[in-house]
C-alpha cells in the first residue's frame, strides 16, 4: 500500500531557508511583543436571554473551538510551542472525551461533553461585550467557557451587521479561502500545493460560473420570493457591511489573521497590502462550495453505463442486466429506512421500458480535460495526480454524505417530550467550516451552527421552542445527457441546430510563499458548457461522437435556499412541524431535515427533484433531445417542473427517526450505491429500535446509542457473525486460522468496537482482531466476488462502490483521519451472498451466488485462506504510515486530525464516527 499523504490541506506553514529551524526563540519573542501591542480588551457586560423553552436541556458541541482567527504572533507561538489562541481548542477535549466517557453518562454530566446551548449568557459568564463599529443597535457578547458570539440587535440591519462582524472575527481567513475556492481561484490566493490545485479543480468542474451568473442568482432569488426575497437581500447587505467593517478595523489595528502575512497578501512590518472587501457574489460562490460538498445528489450515470455494459458483456444482455440491478440495489427490501411506517414515495425507480438511453460504445469514454497550458508545478506529476483525483470526485456517483440523526417521539421517552441527538458530519478542520453563534433580533431568534461566510442565519440549530438538523440525502437531481457533436468538438446539436458550446475559463498562477513553498506554476482551467450543462466526458454512441454533459437542478440556483434558512430562524414563522416542513421545502439542496419540539417530531426530504420524461431511467445517460428533457425545463434559467412536496419523503410524529445517509423511504432511490441489507444506518436503527421497545428514553440513553454506534466497526457487528457461521461449518484445524477466529470472536463478544484500552492510552483493546479484520476485508471481498464476476466487471463495480471505508483508509472529502467511516462499501453484498450460500432466506438477493461458486465448502476454503493471509500481515503492512503517523501505529492511523486550513495546528484525537457539530435536545414546553 503506498504511503498516504494529505489531500485536502489548504495551508501548510513553511518557513523559507533564511529562517531555518522556524525562527529562533528570541526572534519569536521580539516579534510577538510588537505584534501583540495593537490588541485591546473589551468591557464585559451582561447579556439577556430571549424566550427559551428548552429548560436548560439543549446542548451542542463543535470542535476544535469557536476562535478560528489567529494573528501572526499567535500562529508563530502555536508553531513553535504548541500554544493555542483563546477558544481555539476548548471544545476539542470535551468532544474527544465522549468516546471514553459515554458509558458512565448521566443527564447531569451531558454538559461535561457538550456546551449549554441555552439562549443568552449569565451575567457572571460574560467574557466580553462590544458594540461593533460603535453601533448602538447591536451588541456582541461572548461567554467565558467557549467564546461563542451572542448577537443581540434592536434593528434588523444592526443584528445582521453584528452577525457579519462576529463571523469575520472568528473565521475571516477561512471565509476568504472558500470564496476563492468557489471561484476556482484558490491557487492564486493561497499557493500552488497539489492539494490546493485538486480542490479548486473539483469545484470548478461543478460550478464554472462567471461573475455575471453569480450576480444573476442573487437577482433571481430576490425577484422570485417577494418580501422575503427583499429581506434576504437587505440581510445579506447588512451582513457584508459587518464583515467589511471588521476587515477595515483589523487592518488598521493590525490584528487581522496572520495567514495574510504568510501568504504574501500583507506585510508584517509596513502593513502594506490589502484584504479585499466581501461582496454579494462572494456569498453565492461560498454557497456553491457547500452545496456541492453536502447537498448535490446525483451524477455517475456514465460509470453506471460502463459497469452495465461490462455485466452484459460477461453474462449477456438479459442476465447481465439482472446481475447489474442486483448490485445496484435501487429499492432493496432489506435496506434500513428513515420513514419506516410502510409509506411509499416513488422516485428514480426503474421504468418498465427505458427510453432515450445513450450508452457509450465499449472503451470509448474519456474524461473531459480541465487543465490547459500548465507550466512549472502546475504540470508536475503531483499536479497531474491531484487533477485525476479531483475529476473522479467531481464526476462520481454522489459519494457524498456524512451526518446522522436520532429522534424519538415523546410517547417513548421518560419525560413524555421528544428527545433528539443530531448533527452534520462535515469533517474536521482548523478552523472548522462551521461556526457557532446565537442571533437575537427583529424576526430572528436562533442559536446553532452556520457555514463560515454564510452565517447571516443559523443553518442548523435551535429556535425558541424547537430544534432542527440535517443529513445529506443524495437523491438524484443530476442527470447526464449525450449531445451529438457537429462541425467540430465544440459544437453540438440542440433541437436539430448545430450550436456552439460556451467556453468559460479561469487562469491561475502562483509563486512560493512562507505558507506554501510550492515552486512557481500556472495553468488555465477551461470548461465547455452546453444548454444541458458542462461537458464531463467524451465518447461515441453507436459510432457517433458525443459529449456527455451533467445537468443538476440546483445549477445556477445556489442562492435560492436562503429563503428556507430565513424561515427557520423566524419565530413568527416556525411554530410547529408543519411550518417547519414548509420552511425546508424552500431549500433546494438534497438534505434530510429533522425537527423536535416539546410535543412533536418531524422529517422532510428537501431538494428540487426534476420531473423526468416518461421512460427516462435516471441511472444512465440519455440523448440530449427534447423528448428526454426534464418536463417544463427552461435552459435559459435552468428551471423545470419539480415533484410536489407531498411526493418527497416526509413524516410527522413517527415513533422514531434515524438517518446516517441511508435510504429515506420505500421506492425512493438515491443516486449513490450501497443502500442494501447492511448500512451504517443499521448501527443507529438497531440501537434506537431497542430503546423505543423498552420505553423510557432519555437524553443520556440516546447519546449513548449514538456514541456506541460511533465506535462500532460495521463490518464486525453486522457481517462478521455470518462469516463465522461459514467458517464454523467445519472444524478449524489450521492453527493460524484458528487463532485468528478466536481473536475475532472475542472482539465480537466484547462489542466489536474500536476503543482504547483506557482513555488516552492510544492503544486499542482487541488490537489484533481489528488489524486482522482491516487486512481481511479487502482480501475476502476480492476472493469472494472476482472469480465469478470476472476482473473486468469486478473492477467496474468497484468504481460504482468502493469495497471498504475503514477509519484508517484515505477516503471521503477530507481523506484519511476524517472520522466518517463505513458509509460506502461492499458489506451488503458480502452479507447477502454469504447468507445465500448458507441457505438462509434473503430478500432481494444478488442475482447469483459468488462465494465459492455457491458451494459452502468452497466458500469456507476462500474465507479460511484469505483469513490466514490477513492474519500474517504485520501492523506496518496494514497501517503503512503517513505524514502524521509512523508505520504500524494502529491508533494513529484511525485517529482524527483537524486539517489545517490556516496556521493553527491541533493534536490528534481518538477515532469516533459521529457528527462534527452535534445537538442534544429535549424541550420542556412550547409557546
Amino acid at each position: 500500500m503506498p504511503r498516504r499523504t494529505s489531500r485536502s490541506t489548504l495551508f501548510r506553514l513553511r518557513t523559507p531557508g533564511r529562517l531555518a529551524g522556524f525562527l529562533k526563540t528570541a526572534s519569536i519573542c521580539v516579534l510577538i511583543a510588537g505584534l501583540l501591542s495593537p490588541l485591546t480588551q473589551v468591557t464585559a457586560a451582561a447579556a439577556t436571554a430571549s424566550d427559551d423553552y428548552c429548560g436548560g436541556q439543549c446542548s451542542d458541541i463543535l470542535p476544535p473551538g469557536e476562535n478560528g482567527n489567529a494573528t501572526l504572533a499567535q500562529i508563530l507561538l502555536n508553531q513553535a510551542f504548541g500554544t493555542q489562541p483563546e477558544h481555539a481548542e476548548d471544545q476539542l477535549g470535551p468532544y474527544a472525551n465522549l468516546a471514553s466517557g459515554y458509558s458512565a453518562l448521566t443527564d447531569a454530566k451531558i454538559n461535561t461533553f457538550f456546551n449549554d446551548a441555552s439562549f443568552g449568557v449569565a451575567s457572571d459568564q460574560v467574557a466580553s461585550s462590544e458594540k461593533p463599529a460603535g453601533r448602538s443597535d447591536v451588541t456582541i457578547v461572548r461567554d467565558k467557557k467557549t467564546g461563542v458570539p451572542h448577537i443581540t440587535g434592536s434593528t434588523r440591519y444592526g443584528t445582521e451587521f453584528g452577525a457579519g462582524y462576529a463571523a469575520a472575527e472568528d473565521r475571516l481567513w477561512l471565509m476568504d479561502l472558500f470564496r476563492h475556492v468557489g471561484r476556482g481561484q484558490l491557487t492564486s490566493f493561497a499557493g500552488g500545493a497539489a492539494a490546493n490545485q485538486g480542490l479548486e479543480q473539483q469545484f470548478y468542474r461543478n460550478a464554472p460560473y462567471t461573475e455575471a451568473e453569480l450576480k444573476a442568482q442573487i437577482d433571481n432569488a430576490v425577484a422570485n420570493n417577494g418580501a422575503r426575497g427583499q429581506q434576504a437581500l437587505a440581510d445579506a447587505n447588512a451582513y457584508l457591511a459587518g464583515i467589511n467593517s471588521y476587515i477595515d478595523a483589523s487592518d488598521s489595528g493590525r490584528y487581522f489573521p496572520g495567514e495574510y502575512v504568510l501568504t504574501g497578501h500583507k506585510d508584517a512590518i509596513t502593513n502594506a497590502g490589502t484584504i479585499d472587501h466581501f461582496k454579494l457574489t462572494d456569498l453565492v460562490a461560498l454557497a456553491s462550495v457547500i452545496g456541492s460538498l453536502f447537498g448535490s445528489g446525483g451524477g455517475g450515470e456514465v460509470n453506471n453505463a460502463i459497469s452495465l455494459l461490462a455485466a452484459q458483456s460477461k453474462y449477456g444482455v438479459e442476465e447481465g442486466t439482472k446481475v447489474w440491478e442486483s448490485f445496484r440495489e435501487r429499492n432493496d427490501p432489506e435496506a434500513v429506512l428513515t420513514v419506516h411506517d410502510g409509506e411509499s414515495f416513488p422516485y428514480g425507480t426503474k421504468p418498465a421500458s427505458a427510453q432515450g438511453e445513450a450508452l457509450p460504445d465499449a472503451g470509448s469514454v474519456t474524461t473531459e480535460p480541465l487543465i490547459y497550458d500548465a507550466t512549472g508545478t502546475g504540470a508536475s506529476q503531483s499536479a497531474t495526480a491531484a487533477s485525476g483525483k479531483a475529476a473522479a470526485a467531481a464526476l462520481s456517483s454522489a459519494k457524498r454524505g456524512m451526518s446522522n440523526a436520532l429522534v424519538v417521539s415523546g410517547k417513548y421517552t421518560a419525560s413524555g417530550h421528544p428527545v433528539a441527538v443530531f448533527g452534520p458530519q462535515t469533517g474536521y478542520f482548523a478552523p472548522q467550516l462551521l461556526m457557532l453563534q446565537e442571533i437575537q433580533g427583529p424576526g430572528i431568534s436562533a442559536r446553532g451552527a452556520s457555514f463560515a461566510g454564510l452565517s447571516m442565519y443559523v443553518e442548523l440549530g435551535r429556535g425558541q421552542d424547537y430544534s432542527w438538523s440535517a443529513t445529506t440525502s443524495g437523491q438524484d437531481i443530476i442527470d447526464t445527457y449525450a449531445v451529438e457533436l457537429c462541425q467540430d468538438d465544440h459544437h453540438y446539436l440542440y433541437h436539430g441546430t448545430c450550436t456552439a458550446m460556451d467556453e468559460v475559463e479561469q487562469k491561475n498562477s502562483w509563486k512560493p510563499t512562507t505558507a506554501d513553498g510550492t515552486a512557481a506554476g500556472s495553468y488555465t482551467m477551461r470548461v465547455w458548457r452546453t444548454k444541458y450543462g458542462p461537458v464531463a466526458y467524451r465518447a461515441t454512441v453507436g459510432g457517433k461522437k458525443v459529449a456527455y454533459t451533467t445537468l443538476r437542478s440546483s445549477y445556477l440556483h445556489e442562492a435560492d435556499s436562503i429563503i428556507g434558512f430565513q424561515m427557520l430562524n423566524d419565530p413568527g414563522y416556525v411554530k410547529g412541524p408543519q411550518t417547519f416542513q414548509t420552511a425546508v421545502q424552500h431549500i433546494n439542496y438534497t438534505f434530510n431535515w429533522f425537527y423536535a419540539d416539546s410535543r412533536h417530531t418531524a422529517y422532510y426530504n428537501s431538494g428540487d427533484n426534476p420531473v423526468r420524461a416518461s421512460g427516462v431511467d435516471s441511472e444512465f445517460p440519455v440523448w440530449g433531445r427534447a423528448a428526454y428533457e426534464w418536463k417544463g425545463w427552461d435552459p435559459a434559467t435552468n428551471t423545470a417542473a419539480y415533484t410536489p412536496a407531498s411526493q418527497h419523503p416526509n413524516s410527522v410524529d413517527q415513533d422514531y427517526y434515524v438517518s446516517w445517509n441511508n435510504k429515506q423511504a420505500l421506492d425512493y432511490t438515491t443516486a449513490s450505491w450501497g443502500d442494501g441489507s447492511v448500512h451504517r444506518g443499521n448501527l443507529l436503527e438497531d440501537r434506537v429500535r431497542r430503546l423505543v421497545a423498552a420505553g423510557g428514553v432519555t437524553r443520556t440513553k440516546l447519546v449513548q446509542a449514538m456514541a456506541g454506534a460511533a465506535l462500532a466497526d460495521l463490518r464486525a457487528e453486522d457481517v462478521l457473525p455470518d462469516l463465522l457461521k461459514v467458517i464454523d461449518s467445519a472444524a478449524v484445524t489450521d492453527p493460524t486460522a484458528a487463532a485468528a477466529v478466536s481473536r475475532l470472536r472475542t472482539w465480537l463478544t466484547a462489542g466489536a468496537r474500536r476503543t482504547e484500552t483506557s482513555a488516552g492510552s492510544k492503544t486499542y483493546a482487541d488490537s489484533d482482531a481489528i488489524r486482522i479484520l482491516d487486512a481481511w476485508w479487502p482480501l475476502l471481498v476480492k476472493a469472494e466476488f472476482e472469480p465469478g464476476l470476472g476482473a473486468g466487471l469486478y473492477t467496474a463495480l468497484t468504481a460504482n462502490l468502493p469495497i471498504d471505508e475503514s477509519p484508517s483508509a484515505g477516503h471521503g472529502p477530507t481523506g484519511s483521519h476524517a472520522g466518517s467511516s463505513f458509509q460506502y462499501g461492499w458489506w451488503s453484498y458480502v452479507d447477502k451472498d454469504i447468507r445465500s450460500v448458507l441457505g438462509e432466506p434473503v430478500k432481494g438477493p444478488l442475482a447469483e451466488k459468488y462465494c465459492g461458486g455457491g458451494s459452502l465448502s468452497a466458500c469456507r476454503d476462500t474465507l479460511i485462506s484469505t483469513l490466514k493471509e490477513a492474519a500474517g500481515m504485520s501492523a506496518s503492512e496494514v497501517y503503512p504510515g503517513d505524514d502524521l503517523c509512523s508505520a504500524g501505529d494502529q491508533w494513529c492511523a484511525d485517529s482524527i486530525n483537524q486539517r489545517t486550513l490556516g496556521g493553527i495546528k491541533h493534536h490528534l484525537i481518538s477515532w469516533q464516527n459521529r457528527p462534527t457539530f452535534q445537538q442534544v435536545v429535549e424541550y420542556t414546553s412550547h409557546r
